[in-house]
């Protein structure tokens, strides 16, 4: 079943984060054949595309896994809907219109990541008062129109990618307004951010915030990974 996979390697997707991360991704629907019957039975009744973007993660994951040895584990789901990883492993996925990535790590290296990739220009200005704080609108504003429309884009990938990466250590929900996204330098082609809590929230208990995360424009896609250390 491994030999089948679609599921790649991604150096772009590894770019945003540390050594030791295995990142994959793959580019077409993904194939409902090829889950697991464990992973199968997480469906229910979902709908063809959802049950598409579902699989397309579990073989991203899956081709991750495989570099660390671990192979056909069957990726159930939480109760959050959140991706269940082998004992000594944290991972993300994510997924959006013609691609699905993964990103897994040993637990002794890291404590969690968290990946996002969107679709520049899916986020529309009538979207930009639920995303963003007023500190975030300011700074869209003062950009070039054209830089506008990737710059939104990643402030929302990134405040994905930290709720992913926070939520399996203390599973608080977040809202966007939780957080604000801060741009040391910012460029249309790749570099870093800064998450920065905006009321307490609990990771704050057990990591030094703000985190950094990268990120990258590939192609028609934004995409931002984070990755929390293990305290030394």
């Amino acid at each position: 079943m491994s030999d089948s996979n679609p599921a790649c390697l991604s150096d772009r997707i590894q770019s945003l984060f540390p050594a030791g991360v295995v990142a994959t991704e793959m580019r077409q629907p993904g194939e409902v054949a090829l889950l697991l019957p464990e992973e199968a039975a997480c469906l229910g009744r979902a709908v063809a595309k959802r049950r598409q973007e579902f699989a397309a993660g579990r073989q991203c994951a899956r081709r991750a896994l495989r570099e660390f040895g671990v192979v056909d584990f069957p990726l159930r789901v939480g109760a959050d809907r959140e991706p269940l990883w082998p004992q000594g492993f944290v991972g993300s996925i994510t997924h959006t219109a013609g691609i699905c990535a993964a990103v897994v790590a040993s637990q002794q290296r890291l404590r969690a990541l968290g990946v996002d990739v969107e679709v520049v220009g899916d986020v529309g200005a009538e979207l930009w008062p639920s995303i963003c704080v007023a500190a975030e609108t300011d700074w869209l504003a003062s950009l070039p129109e054209l830089e506008r429309a990737p710059a939104v884009t990643l402030i929302f990938a990134a405040k994905e990618a930290f709720y992913k990466a926070q939520f399996p250590l203390v599973r608080e929900r977040l809202h966007f307004h939780d957080v604000g996204i801060d741009m040391p330098v910012w460029s249309v082609s790749r570099g870093s951010f800064l998450v920065r809590p905006l009321r307490p929230i609990r990771v704050s208990e057990f990591v030094a915030l703000p985190l950094r995360g990268e990120y990258g424009f590939f192609g028609d896609y934004a995409a931002a990974g984070l990755a929390i250390a293990r305290l030394q």
